[in-house]
């Protein structure tokens, strides 16, 4: 920044427009300007201050940094993830730093907001119809059908299944929340079985019909159908579309074909391979993870079963349909991102490849 304050004075550019050009202000530029003209090259550098000299250099802190953005794998460390006190000790085996403390390590870290305890995960997309069969769900969430409005008796059904929710007995009891202190439960705990949680969300009404049943299968899913079906208003429905994933109970054509077989207003819609998240009813699973499962401290299943139904009815009561704002022209941006990304990690792959 110094060299170019003083490159653009030599073009006889006036301090404020320096200013302006550098992304620094006019008393920064009159400052740098002063001392090469006094000085030269030497008027560029840091001056002598009072207190005590850096400990490190630059270079080391870039250095640790380089190995905070590295995978330990690729370093021959045995760890899955840096930790500071972890990338400290590697500094200082490789020789980078005589002595660095942890803190130290993290607060170079902090500057470049690099986290490299964190982790994320992803998946690649392997569906080769992904991109229509996913327009066709959120197209049905936007109230249309292969670019046709839904008619009034048309209604959209988000359906899943939530495996194995156990009922665990806790050996000691559960202690209420108080001041300063929050619900204790107690570790150990007695197995009471498990069943699953099957649930059918209507997506623009905000009505769920759910049922337990001891494991999952297409037996458990259609007993869930007729539960739904035979109700009004779907019983009399011009169209009732069942967006469901890729799931064993449901998976295929087969299944689709069942589910017409049994009821000719009945229309399965399947979500993508590996995107269970374009299916609505999921949110709703997880307000049941948050609100009734977890803590779980259940005595047995029969507990477990009379929750969710009480809470079934407790949610249906004052339920308002998500605000799904997820849409098609997002999808394609979406897609266009992981093509632009899937394209230069290619690209960075071959240049890293030896001639």
């Amino acid at each position: 920044m110094r060299a170019r304050i003083v490159l653009l004075a030599a073009r006889s550019r006036s301090n404020a427009r320096i200013a302006v050009e550098a992304g620094v202000h006019v008393d920064t530029v009159r400052t740098w300007r002063g001392r090469f003209a006094d000085l030269g090259l030497r008027g560029l550098l840091d001056r002598q201050r009072t207190g005590r000299p850096p400990v490190f250099t630059p270079l080391q802190a870039a250095q640790i940094k380089a190995l905070a953005c590295q995978l330990p794998a690729e370093t021959g460390a045995p760890l899955s993830r840096w930790s500071c006190p972890e990338l400290a000790r590697e500094a200082m085996s490789r020789g980078i730093a005589a002595s660095v403390s942890a803190s130290t390590v993290r607060r170079w870290l902090d500057k470049d907001a690099i986290k490299p305890w964190q982790h994320r995960s992803w998946i690649f997309i392997t569906d080769p119809d992904f991109r229509p069969k996913a327009a066709r769900v959120l197209d049905l969430y936007a109230h249309s059908w292969n670019g046709e409005p839904l008619d009034a008796d048309e209604y959209v059904i988000s359906a899943d299944e939530k495996t194995s929710i156990q009922a665990r007995c806790r050996c000691h009891p559960t202690l209420a929340p108080g001041q300063a202190r929050a619900i204790r439960v107690n570790h150990t705990y007695g197995r009471g079985g498990a069943l699953a949680y099957l649930a059918a969300y209507d997506v623009h009404r905000a009505k769920v019909s759910g049922r337990t049943e001891p494991r999952t299968g297409t037996d458990p899913f259609m007993n869930l159908v007729a539960q739904v079906m035979t109700q009004e208003p779907y019983a009399s429905a011009k169209r009732v579309f069942w967006i469901v994933d890729n799931g064993s109970s449901h998976r295929g054509q087969k299944a689709a074909a069942r589910l017409s077989a049994a009821y000719p207003n009945a229309v399965m819609v399947h979500t993508p391979v590996h995107a269970s998240w374009l299916n609505q009813v999921e949110i709703y699973f997880s307000v049941v993870q948050r609100k009734v499962v977890s803590p779980n401290d259940f005595t047995d299943l029969a507990q477990v079963r009379d929750r969710l139904r009480v809470f079934e009815d407790r949610y249906n009561a004052t339920a308002q349909p998500f605000q799904w704002r997820f849409t098609t022209s997002d999808l394609d941006g979406l897609l266009a991102r992981l093509d632009r990304h899937t394209a230069d990690h290619q690209e960075e792959s071959s240049t890293a490849q030896p001639a």
